[in-house]
């Protein structure tokens, strides 16, 4: 049986690095991140380019969940509400795969952290903190495994995620 592993989270918490690690850990598996599907210049957030990712995200997905040499297929993206994770799990063919949907989260501070060694680094724009930091509570209510990342490193984060 296949698995699909959904991980979501909040900017900055680690979702593609643990996700990169995870691909490593796991035998014959794939690796999506849904930043990938609309990646684009300017970045623009519309109910068009929404309805583009969305299908864009399924239509990757699909095919590697019908690919035969898959055995894991692992997605991260934000996700910060459940209407996506659902839409998405519903988009999908996902006969003889188990689905693990997954919340990392962390602290405020460990957020903050992490977010401005990037901003630092020019990887990202100093908005990004307060944008993230807002979304935190989101995931609380979201119907997921959660992993809080605190204090771990993305190895350990990854360790946890495969052994679910």
């Amino acid at each position: 049986m296949k698995k699909l592993f959904i991980i979501g989270g909040t900017m900055g918490v680690g979702k593609t690095t643990v996700s990169q690690l995870l691909k490593q850990k796991l035998p014959n598996s794939v690796f999506l991140d849904g930043d990938w599907c609309w990646d684009s210049c300017p970045f623009q957030v519309t109910a068009e380019t929404k309805e583009m990712v969305m299908q864009n995200i399924c239509a990757v997905l699909n095919n590697f969940l019908k690919c035969s040499v898959y055995e894991n297929v692992i997605f991260c993206w934000v996700m910060h509400e459940q209407s996506i994770i659902d839409k998405i799990i519903s988009s999908l063919n996902t006969v003889n795969c188990r689905i693990i949907a997954v919340s990392l989260i962390c602290s405020e501070q460990e957020l903050i952290y992490r977010l401005q060694k990037d901003v630092t680094a020019g990887i990202r724009t100093s908005e990004v903190i307060k944008q993230s930091i807002q979304r935190i509570p989101l995931y609380r209510s979201l119907n997921t495994i959660k992993v809080n990342t605190s204090g771990k490193s993305a190895t350990e984060v990854a360790k946890e995620i495969a052994e679910l």
